[in-house]
């Protein structure tokens, strides 16, 4: 939602996530540099005084991960102001529209990483329904990280009932989803 409409005077909440499809996973792995080019070997290659190369065989690593596939949400949110200025509610919710609906977003949405970007619309009528039905225990996941103590995560548990995540039912029914037991 920030990378469709940010602004300091907000904040998104997210309610309610609708799962649409199936859950599947995939395993990936990719090659990835395990370091970066030094800004002394950048310098020195600028006035000519070496060469700027680096051998992936030489600091590969390879990392692997297991993703989601084929995934299809509907993310249910508001957003609460912060702050007294910029209070306008209704000039945000309409720039959000305008934007959503328009397909404009201040970076390209992601899912984890940038190497999974969502494409996105606005949906102003029914929701769809969900393929997936009855109650899934999803276990904990992040909920936020909490900046201004530290850094420190924030979980909850998640119960997934005929494809919807309330988000607001599960934290309330776990008051205190920054402890894992």
């Amino acid at each position: 939602l920030e990378a469709i409409y940010w602004k300091p005077a907000i904040r998104w909440v997210i309610d309610k996530i609708h799962v649409l499809k199936p859950i599947h996973f995939d395993n990936i792995r990719r090659n990835e540099l395990g370091s970066k080019i030094s800004l002394k070997n950048i310098i020195n290659a600028a006035k000519g005084i070496s060469s700027l190369e680096t051998f992936i065989e030489d600091d590969r690593q390879q990392r692997a991960a297991m993703v989601l596939r084929n995934v299809c949400y509907v993310i249910e949110a508001h957003f609460e102001i912060v702050g007294n200025e910029d209070n306008n509610s209704a000039k945000h919710k309409e720039m959000f529209e305008r934007r959503a609906e328009k397909g404009q977003c201040v970076h390209r949405p992601y899912f984890g990483c940038r190497e999974f970007p969502v494409s996105f619309e606005l949906i102003r009528d029914k929701i769809p329904k969900s393929e997936l039905e009855g109650s899934i225990d999803l276990g904990w996941m992040l909920h936020d990280i909490d900046f201004k103590n530290n850094m420190e995560p924030k979980f909850f548990r998640v119960q997934m009932i005929d494809g919807v995540i309330d988000v607001r039912l599960n934290k309330e029914v776990n008051n205190d989803y920054s402890s894992i037991e």
